[in-house]
């Protein structure tokens, strides 16, 4: 069986060979708990060291500055809720946009359960946020502001250094979830200037269930989970070994070859873009022309729907929809929504994300698989 093209890495990334190499001891013979004080828990222990080492040299942080976490999901919780908790004194009001994950949105949803405020800014029809829009929805009592880096769907990269200014210039800390950005672009906290950042291991070719958070020195969320003192004290529970190790090295890879990894996947991208607008006439792109992810192409199909395509490119190509049409309803993402992308556009909309592993035979290969499947829905 021939498998589909992968378009899709945005959703999850293949594991690196190199990650695969550097976890194998700690699979086969390194079982031992870092914690343990005898002779099987060295190694664990200067594994997780040199691991924090190189997640905060690819961010240009400290290791002390790096909590290792389960992923994404709960490196948003953790900065949203930690520091939400630890200064609710202060204030109880969090500035975030429309167009965040939903390990963004919901955290701040489930806040507001507990006497919390959120403001959610609009964008703009590329999906970016207004430096005036953040400025304007600063109260007096905010203590928050968490702006993703860049967008998962459409891979807009948010203006993050100019709103952390604006943040530090009030005395309100800065958080920004950078899953989609990391290994991509630069993301050197010291120029983002934010004050937490959140990473996803399996984003960057790495396992899933690992992930990292950043914590700038001095700044202390309420610990997210409370146990024995691994992890600095931050949070609790056994290190899991064996993927910290993968993250590490999937991090050094990619601090390696940022500049060649973004090149390659810039020219698949932009050759898939302008192979699919040679063969169809109604194509619409959706994000910001110039400042969006390197490797990622959201496109709308007009008047066709997201899940049919897929259904009629799924043995060839794998890629994801922007909307999910059932019977007589159509489900248009929040992100095409925020961006007011019309209807006859959203529903047809697919996202297509490729990867250090993609060629250009794959692209080439994948253009006449999407035309040939979009001209006979057409028809």
């Amino acid at each position: 069986m021939v498998t589909p093209i992968y378009l899709d890495y945005n959703g999850t990334t293949p594991h690196d060979p190199a990650v695969i190499e550097a976890m194998r001891p700690f699979l086969e013979t390194e079982f031992g708990n870092p914690s343990s004080s005898h002779w099987y828990g060295i190694a664990p222990k200067r594994a997780v060291e040199n691991a924090r080492r190189q997640v905060a040299e690819l961010l240009h942080g400290s290791p002390r500055e790096i909590v290792f976490t389960s992923g994404g999901t709960e490196s948003n919780n953790h900065a949203i809720k930690g520091i939400a908790l630890a200064r609710r004194n202060e204030g109880r009001h969090i500035i975030t946009s429309q167009v965040e994950h939903p390990a963004v949105l919901e955290v701040c949803r489930y806040l507001e359960g507990h006497g919390f405020e959120t403001t959610y800014l609009p964008v703009d029809p590329h999906g970016m946020v207004s430096l005036a829009d953040v400025e304007e929805a600063i109260r007096p009592e905010t203590i928050l502001i968490t702006i993703m880096h860049a967008n998962n769907e459409v891979g807009t990269i948010q203006p993050i250094a100019e709103i952390a200014e604006i943040a530090r210039e009030r005395g309100i800390v800065m958080h920004s979830d950078a899953a989609q950005s990391v290994g991509k672009i630069p993301t050197a906290v010291d120029e983002l200037r934010v004050d937490l950042l959140s990473v996803a291991g399996h984003k960057i070719y790495a396992p899933k269930g690992i992930g990292a958070l950043y914590i700038r020195t001095n700044l202390g969320p309420e610990k997210f989970c409370h146990g024995a003192g691994q992890e600095a004290g931050r949070r609790a529970g056994t290190e899991n070994v064996l993927e910290i190790v993968g993250l590490g090295q999937a991090c050094e890879v990619a601090a390696r070859d940022l500049q060649k990894n973004r090149e390659h996947m810039q020219m698949l991208r932009d050759r898939l873009h302008q192979g699919l607008a040679r063969e169809l006439k109604a194509l619409r792109l959706n994000g910001h022309p110039d400042q969006r992810l390197p490797n990622t192409l959201s496109l709308s199909f007009k008047g066709l729907e997201a899940n049919r395509l897929l259904e009629e490119i799924g043995l060839k190509v794998a890629a994801s929809a922007g909307a999910a049409c059932h019977s007589d309803t159509v489900a248009i993402s929040h992100v095409l929504q925020a961006m007011q992308v019309p209807l006859d556009w959203a529903k047809g909309t697919l996202r297509f994300s490729v990867g250090r592993m993609t060629t250009e035979e794959e692209i080439d290969q994948a253009v006449q698989v999407v035309a040939d499947a979009v001209n006979q829905l057409n028809r």
